[in-house]
């Protein structure tokens, strides 16, 4: 089974969320209709970033890796780095 990371971006105040999924589009639904506690009150939400992992335990830690990096350059740069 395949599993996602994913960076959002609030629409509403510019900041970002990263997590995990193996159903990325129910995942970001769940988050705009606002039935995930933390997101909730910064809907609505935009994909940013999504990577493609083979397993639920390299996309919790591919997750921890990134939350790990401390501060939003390293976000900015995976953002970027997804467009070009």
């Amino acid at each position: 089974m395949k599993y996602f990371i994913y960076i959002l971006q609030s629409e509403k105040d510019g900041t970002y969320y990263i997590g995990h999924t193996s159903d990325l589009e129910a995942r970001l639904r769940r988050h705009n209709q606002g039935r995930s506690a933390y997101t909730r009150n910064k809907a609505p939400w935009k994909l940013l970033y999504k990577e493609v992992l083979n397993s639920k335990a390299e996309a919790m830690n591919r997750e921890r890796e990134i939350k790990g990096k401390k501060g939003r350059d390293y976000i900015d740069y995976l953002v970027r780095a997804s467009r070009a």
